[in-house]
Protein backbone atom coordinates (compact mmCIF):
# COMPACT_ATOMS: atom_id res chain seq x y z
CA UNK A 1 0.00 0.00 0.00
CA UNK A 2 2.96 2.27 0.59
CA UNK A 3 3.82 2.31 -3.13
CA UNK A 4 0.25 3.24 -4.08
CA UNK A 5 0.32 6.16 -1.63
CA UNK A 6 3.59 7.41 -3.14
CA UNK A 7 2.13 7.15 -6.66
CA UNK A 8 -0.95 9.11 -5.55
CA UNK A 9 1.12 11.84 -3.85
CA UNK A 10 3.27 12.20 -6.96
CA UNK A 11 0.08 12.51 -9.03
CA UNK A 12 -1.46 15.30 -6.94
CA UNK A 13 1.86 17.14 -6.79
CA UNK A 14 2.40 17.08 -10.56
CA UNK A 15 -1.16 17.19 -11.87
CA UNK A 16 -2.81 19.44 -9.30
CA UNK A 17 0.14 21.57 -8.19
CA UNK A 18 -0.80 21.30 -4.52
CA UNK A 19 1.45 22.82 -1.85
CA UNK A 20 3.92 20.77 0.18
CA UNK A 21 1.84 21.32 3.34
CA UNK A 22 -1.28 19.93 1.63
CA UNK A 23 0.64 16.93 0.32
CA UNK A 24 2.00 16.25 3.81
CA UNK A 25 -1.58 16.29 5.14
CA UNK A 26 -2.61 13.75 2.49
CA UNK A 27 0.38 11.58 3.41
CA UNK A 28 -0.44 11.59 7.14
CA UNK A 29 -4.13 10.83 6.53
CA UNK A 30 -3.46 7.96 4.13
CA UNK A 31 -0.65 6.38 6.15
CA UNK A 32 -2.91 6.25 9.22
CA UNK A 33 -5.78 4.93 7.10
CA UNK A 34 -3.78 2.11 5.49
CA UNK A 35 -2.17 1.26 8.84
CA UNK A 36 -5.68 0.77 10.25
CA UNK A 37 -6.71 -1.35 7.25
CA UNK A 38 -3.74 -3.69 7.60
CA UNK A 39 -3.56 -3.97 11.39
CA UNK A 40 -7.19 -3.70 12.52
CA UNK A 41 -9.24 -4.86 9.54
CA UNK A 42 -6.54 -7.33 8.40
CA UNK A 43 -6.85 -6.15 4.78
CA UNK A 44 -3.96 -7.39 2.64
CA UNK A 45 -4.71 -5.48 -0.57
CA UNK A 46 -6.44 -2.23 -1.53
CA UNK A 47 -8.61 -4.31 -3.86
CA UNK A 48 -10.14 -5.93 -0.76
CA UNK A 49 -11.27 -2.64 0.82
CA UNK A 50 -15.04 -2.28 1.13
CA UNK A 51 -17.36 0.52 2.15
CA UNK A 52 -17.75 -1.17 5.55
CA UNK A 53 -13.99 -0.95 6.17
CA UNK A 54 -14.02 2.79 5.48
CA UNK A 55 -17.10 3.34 7.65
CA UNK A 56 -15.43 1.38 10.47
CA UNK A 57 -12.40 3.65 10.19
CA UNK A 58 -14.60 6.76 10.40
CA UNK A 59 -16.25 5.36 13.55
CA UNK A 60 -12.79 4.51 14.90
CA UNK A 61 -11.72 8.15 14.47
CA UNK A 62 -14.90 9.39 16.19
CA UNK A 63 -14.44 7.02 19.12
CA UNK A 64 -10.87 8.25 19.55
CA UNK A 65 -12.05 11.83 19.90
CA UNK A 66 -10.95 13.19 16.53
CA UNK A 67 -12.48 16.55 15.65
CA UNK A 68 -15.19 16.65 12.98
CA UNK A 69 -12.97 18.84 10.82
CA UNK A 70 -10.16 16.27 11.02
CA UNK A 71 -12.52 13.42 10.10
CA UNK A 72 -13.96 15.42 7.20
CA UNK A 73 -10.47 16.11 5.85
CA UNK A 74 -9.51 12.45 6.25
CA UNK A 75 -12.61 11.26 4.38
CA UNK A 76 -11.79 13.69 1.57
CA UNK A 77 -8.24 12.28 1.39
CA UNK A 78 -9.54 8.69 1.33
CA UNK A 79 -12.08 9.52 -1.38
CA UNK A 80 -9.44 11.16 -3.61
CA UNK A 81 -7.09 8.22 -3.05
CA UNK A 82 -9.63 5.60 -4.10
CA UNK A 83 -10.68 7.66 -7.12
CA UNK A 84 -7.03 7.67 -8.20
CA UNK A 85 -6.72 3.90 -7.68
CA UNK A 86 -9.79 3.28 -9.87
CA UNK A 87 -8.63 5.66 -12.58
CA UNK A 88 -5.23 3.96 -12.72
CA UNK A 89 -6.87 0.49 -12.78
CA UNK A 90 -5.08 -0.47 -9.57
CA UNK A 91 -8.43 -1.47 -8.05
CA UNK A 92 -11.64 -2.74 -9.62
CA UNK A 93 -14.11 -0.43 -7.90
CA UNK A 94 -14.35 2.61 -5.61
CA UNK A 95 -15.47 1.69 -2.05
CA UNK A 96 -15.48 5.36 -1.00
CA UNK A 97 -18.00 6.37 -3.66
CA UNK A 98 -20.97 6.85 -1.30
CA UNK A 99 -19.10 7.75 1.88
CA UNK A 100 -20.49 11.03 3.18
CA UNK A 101 -18.27 13.75 4.61
CA UNK A 102 -19.29 14.48 8.23
CA UNK A 103 -21.00 17.82 8.56
CA UNK A 104 -19.56 20.21 11.09
CA UNK A 105 -20.52 23.55 12.54
CA UNK A 106 -18.11 26.25 11.58
CA UNK A 107 -16.74 27.96 14.64
CA UNK A 108 -16.52 31.71 14.59
CA UNK A 109 -12.84 32.64 14.39
CA UNK A 110 -11.35 34.37 17.42
CA UNK A 111 -9.72 37.72 16.84
CA UNK A 112 -7.86 40.33 18.83
CA UNK A 113 -9.32 43.73 19.57
CA UNK A 114 -7.60 46.73 17.98
CA UNK A 115 -6.08 47.52 21.40
CA UNK A 116 -4.68 44.01 21.72
CA UNK A 117 -3.25 44.17 18.20
CA UNK A 118 -1.60 47.48 19.08
CA UNK A 119 -0.06 45.97 22.21
CA UNK A 120 1.24 42.96 20.27
CA UNK A 121 2.71 45.07 17.47
CA UNK A 122 4.49 47.24 20.04
CA UNK A 123 5.85 44.26 22.01
CA UNK A 124 9.17 44.03 20.06
CA UNK A 125 11.46 46.67 21.53
CA UNK A 126 13.87 48.60 19.36
CA UNK A 127 16.97 46.99 20.88
CA UNK A 128 18.24 44.34 18.45
CA UNK A 129 18.07 42.97 14.91
CA UNK A 130 15.67 40.31 16.20
CA UNK A 131 13.32 43.03 17.49
CA UNK A 132 13.39 44.67 14.06
CA UNK A 133 12.62 41.35 12.36
CA UNK A 134 9.79 40.50 14.79
CA UNK A 135 8.25 43.95 14.40
CA UNK A 136 8.35 43.65 10.59
CA UNK A 137 6.80 40.14 10.64
CA UNK A 138 3.91 41.14 12.88
CA UNK A 139 3.23 44.34 10.95
CA UNK A 140 3.20 42.44 7.64
CA UNK A 141 0.89 39.70 8.98
CA UNK A 142 -1.64 42.18 10.31
CA UNK A 143 -1.34 44.45 7.27
CA UNK A 144 -1.87 41.68 4.73
CA UNK A 145 -3.76 38.82 6.42
CA UNK A 146 -1.24 36.30 5.07
CA UNK A 147 -0.99 32.75 6.29
CA UNK A 148 2.16 32.11 8.32
CA UNK A 149 3.41 29.61 5.73
CA UNK A 150 3.08 32.36 3.10
CA UNK A 151 4.94 34.82 5.32
CA UNK A 152 7.83 32.39 5.87
CA UNK A 153 8.14 31.67 2.15
CA UNK A 154 8.32 35.35 1.16
CA UNK A 155 11.42 36.40 -0.75
CA UNK A 156 13.10 39.77 -1.09
CA UNK A 157 11.90 40.09 -4.69
CA UNK A 158 8.27 39.67 -3.55
CA UNK A 159 8.35 42.97 -1.68
CA UNK A 160 7.63 46.17 -3.63
CA UNK A 161 7.85 48.86 -0.96
CA UNK A 162 7.94 51.91 -3.25
CA UNK A 163 4.76 50.69 -4.93
CA UNK A 164 3.16 49.64 -1.64
CA UNK A 165 2.37 45.97 -2.20
CA UNK A 166 3.62 42.42 -1.60
CA UNK A 167 3.43 39.52 -4.04
CA UNK A 168 2.24 36.39 -2.27
CA UNK A 169 2.15 32.79 -3.48
CA UNK A 170 -0.70 31.01 -1.72
CA UNK A 171 -2.38 27.60 -1.81
CA UNK A 172 -2.15 25.79 -5.12
CA UNK A 173 0.67 28.16 -6.20
CA UNK A 174 -1.88 30.91 -6.80
CA UNK A 175 -0.41 34.39 -6.87
CA UNK A 176 -2.07 37.39 -5.29
CA UNK A 177 -1.04 41.01 -4.83
CA UNK A 178 -1.73 42.52 -1.40
CA UNK A 179 -1.45 46.22 -0.48
CA UNK A 180 0.79 47.14 2.45
CA UNK A 181 0.21 50.16 4.70
CA UNK A 182 2.71 52.81 5.76
CA UNK A 183 3.53 51.37 9.17
CA UNK A 184 4.26 47.90 7.77
CA UNK A 185 6.30 49.46 4.96
CA UNK A 186 8.36 51.45 7.46
CA UNK A 187 9.01 48.34 9.59
CA UNK A 188 10.01 46.34 6.51
CA UNK A 189 12.37 49.03 5.24
CA UNK A 190 14.14 49.15 8.59
CA UNK A 191 14.45 45.37 8.76
CA UNK A 192 15.66 44.90 5.16
CA UNK A 193 18.14 47.79 5.19
CA UNK A 194 19.74 47.00 8.55
CA UNK A 195 18.65 43.95 10.58
CA UNK A 196 18.42 41.33 7.83
CA UNK A 197 22.06 41.86 6.80
CA UNK A 198 23.18 41.23 10.38
CA UNK A 199 21.03 38.11 10.74
CA UNK A 200 22.08 36.60 7.41
CA UNK A 201 25.64 35.93 8.70
CA UNK A 202 27.09 35.80 5.17
CA UNK A 203 24.48 33.24 4.07
CA UNK A 204 23.25 33.64 0.51
CA UNK A 205 19.55 33.17 -0.22
CA UNK A 206 16.51 35.31 -1.04
CA UNK A 207 14.17 34.46 1.83
CA UNK A 208 12.93 37.62 3.51
CA UNK A 209 12.67 36.53 7.14
CA UNK A 210 15.56 34.58 8.67
CA UNK A 211 16.29 32.88 11.99
CA UNK A 212 19.32 33.24 14.30
CA UNK A 213 21.31 30.91 12.01
CA UNK A 214 20.67 33.12 9.00
CA UNK A 215 18.40 30.48 7.44
CA UNK A 216 14.77 30.77 6.34
CA UNK A 217 12.49 31.15 9.38
CA UNK A 218 10.15 28.17 9.85
CA UNK A 219 6.49 28.21 10.90
CA UNK A 220 7.50 26.57 14.19
CA UNK A 221 10.09 29.29 14.73
CA UNK A 222 7.50 31.99 14.16
CA UNK A 223 5.09 30.24 16.54
CA UNK A 224 7.69 30.35 19.35
CA UNK A 225 8.34 34.05 18.70
CA UNK A 226 4.60 34.82 18.74
CA UNK A 227 4.05 33.04 22.08
CA UNK A 228 6.93 35.00 23.63
CA UNK A 229 5.65 38.34 22.32
CA UNK A 230 2.07 37.64 23.38
CA UNK A 231 3.29 37.10 26.95
CA UNK A 232 5.23 40.35 26.83
CA UNK A 233 2.14 42.15 25.50
CA UNK A 234 0.10 40.57 28.34
CA UNK A 235 -2.52 39.20 25.99
CA UNK A 236 -4.62 36.68 27.88
CA UNK A 237 -6.51 35.30 24.86
CA UNK A 238 -5.31 32.10 23.25
CA UNK A 239 -3.14 33.33 20.41
CA UNK A 240 -2.21 31.33 17.32
CA UNK A 241 -0.39 32.38 14.12
CA UNK A 242 -3.83 32.46 12.42
CA UNK A 243 -5.24 34.94 14.94
CA UNK A 244 -3.70 37.94 13.19
CA UNK A 245 -5.19 36.72 9.89
CA UNK A 246 -8.62 36.55 11.53
CA UNK A 247 -8.11 39.99 13.10
CA UNK A 248 -7.10 41.48 9.74
CA UNK A 249 -10.30 40.25 8.06
CA UNK A 250 -12.68 41.14 10.89
CA UNK A 251 -11.27 44.64 11.42
CA UNK A 252 -11.51 45.39 7.70
CA UNK A 253 -15.15 44.27 7.54
CA UNK A 254 -16.03 46.13 10.73
CA UNK A 255 -14.75 49.29 9.11
CA UNK A 256 -16.81 48.86 5.96
CA UNK A 257 -14.51 46.95 3.58
CA UNK A 258 -16.10 45.10 0.67
CA UNK A 259 -16.22 41.36 1.35
CA UNK A 260 -15.03 40.54 -2.19
CA UNK A 261 -11.92 42.66 -1.67
CA UNK A 262 -11.25 40.89 1.64
CA UNK A 263 -11.73 37.53 -0.10
CA UNK A 264 -9.10 38.47 -2.71
CA UNK A 265 -6.61 39.64 -0.11
CA UNK A 266 -7.05 36.48 1.98
CA UNK A 267 -6.76 34.26 -1.09
CA UNK A 268 -10.03 32.41 -0.44
CA UNK A 269 -11.25 30.44 -3.46
CA UNK A 270 -14.85 30.44 -2.16
CA UNK A 271 -16.69 33.52 -0.87
CA UNK A 272 -18.44 31.34 1.74
CA UNK A 273 -15.09 30.94 3.54
CA UNK A 274 -14.81 34.72 3.86
CA UNK A 275 -18.45 35.16 4.90
CA UNK A 276 -17.77 33.55 8.27
CA UNK A 277 -16.00 36.81 9.19
CA UNK A 278 -19.19 38.70 8.39
CA UNK A 279 -20.96 36.48 10.92
CA UNK A 280 -18.44 37.59 13.54
CA UNK A 281 -19.09 41.26 12.85
CA UNK A 282 -22.87 40.66 13.05
CA UNK A 283 -22.41 38.90 16.39
CA UNK A 284 -20.43 41.86 17.71
CA UNK A 285 -23.11 44.31 16.54
CA UNK A 286 -25.72 42.32 18.46
CA UNK A 287 -23.54 42.41 21.58
CA UNK A 288 -23.10 46.19 21.30
CA UNK A 289 -26.85 46.63 20.81
CA UNK A 290 -27.68 44.39 23.79
CA UNK A 291 -25.21 46.19 26.06
CA UNK A 292 -25.92 49.81 25.14
CA UNK A 293 -29.42 50.21 23.72
CA UNK A 294 -31.82 51.37 26.48
CA UNK A 295 -34.60 49.04 25.26
CA UNK A 296 -32.48 46.06 24.21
Amino acid sequence: MKNQIEDFLHFIMVEKGLSQNTILSYRRDLEKYTHYLMNVEQVASLNEVTRIHIMNYVYFLKENGRATTTIARTVASIRSFHQFLMRESITNYDPALHIETPKHERRLPKALSTEEVEALLNAPKNKSAFDSRNKAMLEVLYATGMRVSELCSLKIQDVYLTMGFIRCIGKGNKERIIPVGKLATKALEKYINHARTLLMKKKKHDFLFVNHHGECLSRQGFWKILKKLSREARIEKELTPHTLRHSFAIHLLENGADIRAVQDMLGHADISTTQIYSNVTKTRLKEVYANFHPRA
